[in-house]
């Protein structure tokens, strides 16, 4: 792609959620985790920033799921740049863990579990705990972070927070599937079920009610039933008057209450019984 494509304007909008400290984290940028036929793959790393080394930090993986070969042609950067996973990564650092993103090549799928193992290989020098990790998907990329969370020795990862996405296809459907082909994001769960799913990771998933994307909201409402139904630890908050990506469009009281109640989240499952960490609002 030439350097004067243009960037798309939603790779310009930031979360409507601000919080005490986000413009004081500390970030590393285009740190080497692995390669691909495309060159080097990189991960911005970002550190809550009253961090004064000790124990190591439990971290937050922003799950990818699209190819940045693909995004910089659409959008004219890769997904770590948009202004939107910036601003997440940087409330998340604020609320006192390390986020992690990165920027993938032809395969997303594979990129995802290089990163995980490049972050828990290299603990000493990234300063992360390898043992407290959190996924974060939104969209599209949910189903790579799904197909994570069913692979076996997990034992690592804590929780995961997944906001308007695409789920699991049951019950025939084949709406995920469909979504998967026609908007280009991997789908390496299909053919799994929530039976696939380990029942001891808490899950926060976030519905936007007014969510225009075909059958995405039906892929939620079948997702959510069946962990109910194995009593998984699930928790499921509806912003009904939301559209897709209400962190960016809805910029409202209840969005910013509700990407507060994301955070929190992260940080009982990831803090508890670890390193006190200090929010700030």
């Amino acid at each position: 792609m030439s350097q004067d494509s243009p960037r798309h304007e939603i790779t310009r909008m930031p979360v409507v959620h601000r919080m005490a400290g986000m413009d004081a984290v500390r970030v590393r940028r285009d740190v080497e985790y692995g390669t691909s036929g495309t060159g080097a793959l990189t991960m911005d790393l970002y550190y809550p920033p009253d961090l004064r080394g000790g124990p190591r930090t439990p971290a937050v993986v922003f799950v990818m799921g699209y190819s940045d070969v693909g995004a910089r042609r659409m959008l004219g950067c890769a997904f770590k740049e948009m202004e939107s996973f910036i601003s997440w990564a940087r409330l998340v650092a604020a609320s006192g863990l390390v986020a992690v993103t990165y920027a993938t090549g032809e395969n997303p799928a594979a990129d995802a579990r290089a990163l995980l193992r490049h972050v828990r290989r290299d603990t000493a020098a990234l300063g992360v705990d390898e043992h407290r990790i959190g996924l974060w998907a939104c969209s599209g990329h949910v189903p790579n972070a799904l197909s994570v969370l069913m692979e076996a020795e997990r034992e690592f990862l804590k929780c995961a927070a997944l906001c308007y996405g695409y789920m699991l296809d049951a019950d025939g459907s084949t709406a995920v599937a469909e979504a998967a082909r026609t908007l280009r994001f991997v789908n390496p769960a299909a053919g799994k079920s929530i039976d696939d799913l380990p029942d001891d990771v808490p899950l926060f998933v976030v519905r936007a009610g007014r969510d225009g994307t075909p059958l995405l909201n039906e892929s939620i409402d079948r997702f959510v039933a069946r962990a109910l139904g194995r009593n998984l630890p699930v928790t499921l908050v509806n912003h009904a008057p939301a559209p897709h990506a209400f962190d960016l469009f809805h910029d409202s009281d209840a969005s910013r209450e509700i990407i507060r109640q994301v955070l929190g989240f992260l940080r009982f499952h990831l803090l508890a019984g670890g390193r006190p960490g200090r929010a700030r609002e």
